[in-house]
C-alpha cells in the first residue's frame, strides 16, 4: 500500500500532489477534530469507475507503453486500485452512437440479439481492467432498453411499454446480455434496472414511475434472474432522486421520496429480490433517509457528478465533499463517471470531468484534479475496509477507515484558506489501537493518514 513501515502521512495541495512524510502517532484522550468511538460501520466493496466507449476511443491515440500507464494507474492495486466498476447495458452518453443490442421491431423472441458491438470498445476496455484486477467487481445499467420496447419508440425520451409480452421480453434481453457477457469472461455482479429513472434526457434514456418498477421486479426481473441468474443481484438503481422539490417549466414540481421508494420496499414480494440500491446525482438528498428506514438494505453511489470539463480545483473539493457524504450516508462504493476522456465532450455536446484527460493531438495525458482526490481515498482505503463511527468538527471534511489487515485510514479535507490544526483520535477499548495524532493541515489540502 505504501513503501513505509511506519504511519505516514499523504497530502496535495494545488502546487503539489501526493506528497509523502512520516506520521508521529501517538495516544490521544480526546479530539473534537474528530474521533473514533470504537464503533464499526458498512464494509465497503471499493471504489471505481465507468467504462465508456468515449473513454477507451482516446486511449488508442495514446502510444503503446502511454496506453498501458493509464490502464495501470486506474486499475492495479499499486496504484488507484479501482475495483468495483460500472458498465452501460447497451449506448449511454459517452457512447460513440446510440445503440442496444436488439434493433429489429418487435423481436419478442430476441433472435436478433447480439453484444457484438461491445467488442470493439467496452469488452476490450474491461479485459484491459482485468489485467490488473482479475477478480474486479462489476455492475451493469441500461441507460434505454431497445427502442420498440418503448412508448415512443426512441432511445431518447419515453417508457417501457408495460404490456405482458414486452416486460418478459425486457427481462430475457437483460438476461441474455449477463450471459453474454459470462461467455466472454465478464460477470456482471449487479445489474441495476435502469439509469436515472427520474430523468427525460437529450440521450439515451427511461423514465420509470414506482408501480411500473415495481412490477417489473416483482414479477418479470427479479423471479427470471433468482432462477437463471442467482449470482447477479438485482438492484434497485440507479435513482437520481425524487429531488423533494425542484423548479421546472410549469414552476416548482414537488416529489415525495416515501412514494417513490418506500412503494417499491414495503411490497415484500419484489423486495425480496433486490439486494441494494444504487444513488447517484439528486440521489445524494435521498440516500441518508433509504439508510435510516432500511438499514438492512445495501446502498452504492453509482455516479459521480461530472463538472462542466474544466477539470478545476475547485471541482475536485466538490468531489471530495461528495466522496465524504455519500460513505457516511451508509455507502459501500463511490463510482467515479468518465476515467478519460478526449475533447471530453459528450455525442450531445456536453463538455465534461475526467480523472485523465488526453490530448489526441499531442498524444499526451494529463491527471486532473479529481485523478488525486481519488487516489486519497482509492488507494490507501482497501475492499472490505469498514467505515469508522466518527464524531468531531471536521466531520464533514474527514472520515476515517479499518483496513481488513488492520491499518486505520484517515482521510481530511482542509476547505478552509488558511491552516488548520487536525487532530484524530480513538476512545480506545478492548482490541482497539488508542492511537491518534496532531498536525497542522496546509489551506485547500486533501490528506491521507495511515496508522
Amino acid at each position: 500500500m505504501n513503501g513505509s513501515t511506519g504511519p505516514i502521512w499523504v497530502s496535495t495541495t494545488r502546487q503539489r500532489a501526493m506528497q509523502e512524510q512520516p506520521l508521529s502517532v501517538s495516544r490521544l484522550e480526546s479530539s473534537t477534530d474528530l474521533e473514533w468511538s470504537g464503533a464499526r460501520l458498512q464494509a465497503l466493496r471499493g471504489f471505481g469507475g465507468c467504462f465508456n466507449e468515449l473513454g477507451w476511443l482516446p486511449l488508442q491515440e495514446l502510444g503503446s507503453e502511454d496506453r498501458e500507464q493509464v490502464i495501470r494507474e486506474l486499475f492495479s492495486p499499486d496504484e488507484l486500485n479501482l475495483t468495483f466498476n460500472r458498465t452501460p447495458v447497451g449506448a449511454n452518453d459517452f457512447a460513440a452512437g446510440w445503440y442496444s443490442y436488439d434493433e429489429t421491431d418487435g423481436d419478442y423472441d430476441l433472435n436478433h440479439f447480439s453484444v457484438d458491438h461491445d467488442e470493439q470498445t467496452l469488452i476490450p476496455y474491461i479485459r484491459q481492467a482485468q489485467k490488473y484486477q482479475p477478480n474486479m467487481g462489476l455492475f451493469a445499467s441500461p441507460w434505454s432498453p431497445p427502442t420498440w420496447m418503448k412508448r415512443p419508440k426512441v432511445y431518447n425520451f419515453g417508457r417501457i411499454d408495460m404490456s405482458e409480452r414486452n416486460l418478459s421480453a425486457y427481462a430475457r434481453y437483460l438476461l441474455r446480455y449477463v450471459r453474454e457477457y459470462d461467455r466472454r469472461g465478464i460477470h456482471i455482479d449487479q445489474l441495476h434496472v435502469q439509469n436515472e429513472v427520474f430523468a427525460d434526457q437529450k440521450f439515451p434514456s427511461c423514465l420509470w414511475s414506482s408501480e411500473d418498477m415495481r412490477i417489473f421486479i416483482r414479477d418479470y426481473l427479479g423471479p427470471l434472474f433468482a432462477r437463471e441468474a442467482p449470482d447477479t443481484a438485482i438492484f434497485l438503481g440507479t435513482l437520481n432522486g425524487p429531488e423533494d422539490m425542484k423548479f421546472g417549466p410549469g414552476g416548482m414540481e414537488l416529489e415525495n421520496y416515501n412514494r417513490y421508494v418506500d412503494n417499491i420496499l414495503f411490497d415484500e414480494d419484489c423486495r425480496r429480490f433486490i439486494a441494494g440500491i444504487g444513488y447517484q446525482w439528486a440521489g445524494q438528498h435521498d440516500i441518508e433517509r433509504t439508510h435510516l428506514s432500511w438499514p438492512e438494505i445495501e446502498l452504492e453511489q453509482t455516479e459521480s457528478e461530472c463538472g462542466m470539463g474544466g477539470n478545476t480545483w475547485e471541482y475536485a473539493e466538490y468531489i471530495f465533499s461528495l466522496i465524504n457524504r455519500y460513505l457516511r450516508a451508509g455507502a459501500t462504493c463511490y463510482t467515479y463517471w468518465n476515467m478519460v476522456l478526449g475533447q471530453g465532450v459528450s455525442t450531445w455536446g456536453w463538455r465534461q470531468n475526467s480523472l485523465f484527460s488526453i490530448d489526441a493531438d499531442t498524444g499526451q495525458f494529463t491527471r486532473n484534479p479529481e485523478y488525486y482526490v481519488m487516489r486519497h481515498f482509492s488507494h490507501y482505503v482497501r475492499p472490505g475496509a469498514r467505515l469508522l463511527d466518527t464524531r468531531g468538527h471536521f466531520s464533514s471534511m474527514a472520515a476515517a477507515f479499518e483496513n481488513p489487515d488492520g491499518s486505520v485510514v484517515v482521510v481530511a479535507q482542509n476547505a478552509l484558506d488558511r491552516t488548520m490544526p487536525f487532530s484524530f483520535s480513538s476512545r480506545g477499548g478492548e482490541g482497539e489501537l488508542g492511537q491518534g495524532f496532531q498536525v497542522i493541515l496546509e489551506p485547500r489540502s486533501f490528506n491521507t493518514f495511515v496508522l
